[in-house]
């Protein structure tokens, strides 16, 4: 099967351009890299229609640390609607059929949830901390929706927790909220730092997923699931406070300074764990890495990518 990954030289792009090259699927990336310009509805649309592939993982985004994505709020929304929208719209004119599968952060849930179930996804605002990036998520259940209802477009929608894993940025501000932990915390061992300080109380709880996993799960998709308009989650419904995180972190490293907490920082929503009934019920044989196993791997891309042999 032919499959266009635009985004695939991104964190989730390039795992996911792995997974359907190990599965045999011929597969196209469309990104900056390659010339094409997302948020460009004319490029966009060019590019799918010289593609023309069977199925889309949506892997591009413009992405960032919650404080990021805070201080650039404007940009982050910009970029990502715009990005969002051309798919939408050059998909259905440029590659009739094909299907569309997309992964949505679970930051789009409302802010005050503290088990993100799937009927309540739309149940309350966004939290203000991380709008410009999950509002535009959000939108992609909506372009499902009127796609689907207007022309019939095929949509596979996956709610999504937050990525941890190898070949993510090396810059703190861009890269995920684990791997930026690791990041960190490498650079206070390698400076022999008697402290690590942690952005915020340690008391918000995340639930992770490993990169790696996020890739198999979309790329089962293309063969396995037709239309999934209305999102559910890959979950499971287990979660971490950053300070639990922090000392994995910690032992993996084997790290001997003392965890601190900045309380300048905020926190974001305290809780982001989701519910993984649909999810079981539906893949009941898929299996996750185990966090301590998925730090692990992330602690030795990086120790490689920083050139630290310790």
């Amino acid at each position: 099967m032919k499959v266009l990954v635009p985004g695939g030289h991104g964190f989730l792009g390039q795992h996911v351009v792995a997974s359907l090259k190990e599965a045999g699927h011929d597969v196209e990336v469309q990104s900056s890299r390659t010339g094409v310009d997302l948020t460009d509805l004319g490029q966009t649309k060019a590019a799918i229609a010289k593609s023309r592939p069977d199925a889309i993982i949506n892997c591009a985004a413009l992405v960032g640390s919650v404080h990021y994505v805070t201080k650039h709020a404007a940009a982050v929304v910009d970029v990502n609607m715009r990005m969002i929208l051309n798919l939408f719209r050059a998909a259905h004119e440029a590659a009739p059929g094909a299907k569309l599968i997309s992964p949505i952060s679970n930051c789009s849930y409302p802010g005050d949830a503290d088990v993100h179930e799937e009927p309540h996804w739309w149940d309350g605002p966004i939290h203000k901390s991380v709008l410009s990036y999950g509002a535009p998520r959000r939108m992609i259940g909506v372009l499902a929706e009127c796609y689907a209802m207007e022309f019939g477009l095929k949509s596979v929608n996956y709610l999504v927790p937050n990525a941890y894993g190898p070949g993510d940025y090396l810059d703190t501000n861009k890269t995920h909220a684990l791997n930026g932990m690791i990041l960190r915390m490498l650079a206070a061992q390698k400076d022999g730092a008697a402290e690590f300080e942690i952005w915020g109380t340690g008391k918000p709880e995340r639930e992770w997923i490993y990169i790696k996993d996020l890739a198999r799960m979309l790329v089962f998709a293309v063969d396995h699931e037709d239309m999934l308009i209305a999102p559910i989650n890959v979950a499971q419904n287990k979660g971490y406070s950053i300070r639990e995180t922090a000392e994995m972190i910690k032992h993996s490293l084997g790290f001997s300074g003392k965890l601190i907490f900045n309380t300048s920082y905020q926190d974001g929503a305290m809780h982001k764990r989701l519910d993984d009934r649909q999810f079981r019920k539906r893949y009941p044989a898929f299996q996750f890495t185990p966090i301590e196993e998925g730090i692990r791997a992330t602690v030795t891309y990086y120790r490689q990518k920083l050139g630290d042999r310790s």
